[in-house]
């Protein structure tokens, strides 16, 4: 499915600050779509005068129109003259009459997507709100101050002051809705209507009295202990003056407030204040948090412990006498710490899934420390990306690249000068390693048998479930010529399940 950025860039009358005032608009489309009871479109102007839909949301708590997805598609002739209309005057259009869609009486509101741009107010699109006058049931005096709300926000949007780019973005899980809890106050920061699930969840945090008559503010401030780092912009949330999101915690209940202030041509009229109880929600994310920790201080010491493994099989190597007994302690050595290096890079952020070039580039490092002591010149480079990959294929992956260049380095360039070039290929469905040099090639054209050729095999087939294939390079153009190309392809599939 195209996203609301490929959609509006299709029509290619639509700048950067565009995309990102219509992604905002509709990040608010739900709250839009159940203050109004209504379904929200968001259309864009078209080349050929016409109005393509980028977004659609439905409401929570009312029958839909749409129960087929209207996105990319063109506006209906119906609503075609309104549209425009409303678009070409930046001011708001109401149908004059109930309209039938699909043998459904509704009424139509289109409202400019107002800019401020170059002192006056100019139209980026419009949004509609379809409303099902066949759902249509006595109002409750929720329901009646929710379309005030809804009709308030039109205003906003039709003057180019909602949404409100200053605002916070990304919020955090368990943002408010206008369904968990919804406060009114008014210029003064008087709450003027508070429903039942906002009263209630003022309730659990210490309040029982009425809501409406009280400052906000002041609630707020009888609720929290002294002891309470507050956000120091809450008053500025309570009050209604700005718009922000923040937390209220008091007697082991957490309540998450986002304020939306109001305003009428510029003049700021009142504000909604909208409330949830996220306890839940967010002991879940202190428990995620306590566990991503451990996780990580688990890899730090895992990556600590291999280190010392490491060290001690290189000073064992510098004590042996034997020179086949030190070349299998330093290959043991590097395998080890190849493995370390995985963990340092879990030990770093909070995801089990690690930037694979990065760990590649450090392990580079460890072969030329192998060539150093070889009296071996390797020139290496790396082409191409691996990506991002889970520990579960970065570990393996990194001890057999570790073996593969290890070995290009110790027998095919054997004590002289030479390149090594890994060579990474990667799509959805698989990763396709190359690694070759300009050394003397596989020994009489056969692959060898020992411990590291067993290693690599066992881990690329058996743990990765891919394969690996060396062959002699025959391009008598390039300065490989003649040296040894190992391929390495590696199914992705696993990500995706």
């Amino acid at each position: 499915m195209s996203t609301l950025s490929d959609l509006v860039s299709a029509q290619g009358r639509s700048s950067e600050s565009d995309i990102e005032w219509l992604h905002r608009l509709a990040g608010d489309g739900q709250l839009l779509a159940d203050l109004a009871s209504a379904d929200i479109v968001v259309w864009v102007p078209t080349a050929d005068e016409s109005f393509v839909a980028v977004a659609h949301t439905r409401p929570g708590g009312a029958a839909t129109l749409f129960y087929r997805d209207i996105v990319g598609g063109r506006v209906r002739p119906q609503w075609q003259a309104q549209v425009r209309d409303a678009f070409q005057s930046v001011r708001i259009v109401d149908s004059s009459s109930p309209e039938w869609f699909e043998e459904t009486p509704t009424r139509v509101r289109a409202v400019p997507i107002a800019i401020h741009e170059d002192g006056g107010l100019h139209a980026i699109g419009v949004l509609t709100r379809h409303t099902n006058l066949g759902d249509v049931r006595t109002p409750s005096r929720q329901q009646i101050t929710f379309n005030d709300c809804a009709d308030d926000l039109f205003g906003m949007i039709a003057t180019g002051d909602f949404p409100d780019l200053s605002a916070p973005t990304g919020p955090r899980r368990g943002a408010p809705r206008a369904a968990d809890g919804l406060i009114r106050l008014d210029v003064d920061g008087i709450v003027t209507f508070a429903s039942p699930n906002a009263l209630s969840a003022f309730n659990r945090i210490g309040f029982a009295d009425e809501l409406e008559g009280e400052s906000l503010t002041e609630v707020t401030a009888q609720i929290l202990p002294a002891s309470w780092d507050t956000d120091e912009r809450l008053p500025i949330l309570t009050s209604g003056r700005q718009p922000w999101r923040s937390d209220v915690e008091a007697r082991g209940v957490t309540v998450s407030l986002r304020a939306i202030p109001l305003k009428d041509h510029g003049h700021r009229t009142g504000a909604i204040v909208l409330c949830r109880d996220v306890s839940e929600l967010r002991s879940q994310e202190q428990e995620l948090i306590t566990k991503d920790a451990t996780i990580r201080e688990i890899h730090h010491r895992v990556k600590n412990n291999l280190q010392t493994v490491a060290s001690l099989l290189r000073i064992q190597a510098r004590r042996t006498s034997s020179d086949e007994a030190r070349e299998s302690l330093l290959q043991a050595m590097q395998r080890v710490a190849a493995i370390a290096v995985v963990h340092d890079t879990l030990s770093e952020g909070l995801a089990q899934n690690v930037d694979f070039d990065e760990v590649f580039a450090r392990v580079l490092r460890l072969v030329a420390e192998v060539a150093a002591a070889q009296n071996t010149v390797a020139h290496t480079r790396t082409t191409g990306k691996f990506g991002t990959l889970p520990s579960a294929y970065a570990t393996p992956l990194a001890l057999a690249l570790t073996e593969i260049v290890t070995n290009a380095v110790e027998h095919g360039l054997a004590g002289r000068e030479g390149d090594v070039e890994i060579v990474a290929e990667r799509d959805d469905d698989v990763l396709e390693v190359r690694v070759r040099d300009t050394g003397s090639g596989l020994p009489d054209g056969q692959v060898g048998r020992g411990l590291g050729t067993q290693i690599v095999r066992t881990l690329i087939q058996g743990e990765l479930s891919g394969t690996i294939d060396w062959s002699s390079i025959d391009e008598p153009e390039t300065p490989f010529h003649g040296g040894t190309q190992v391929t390495i392809s590696v199914p992705l599939r696993w990500l995706r399940g």
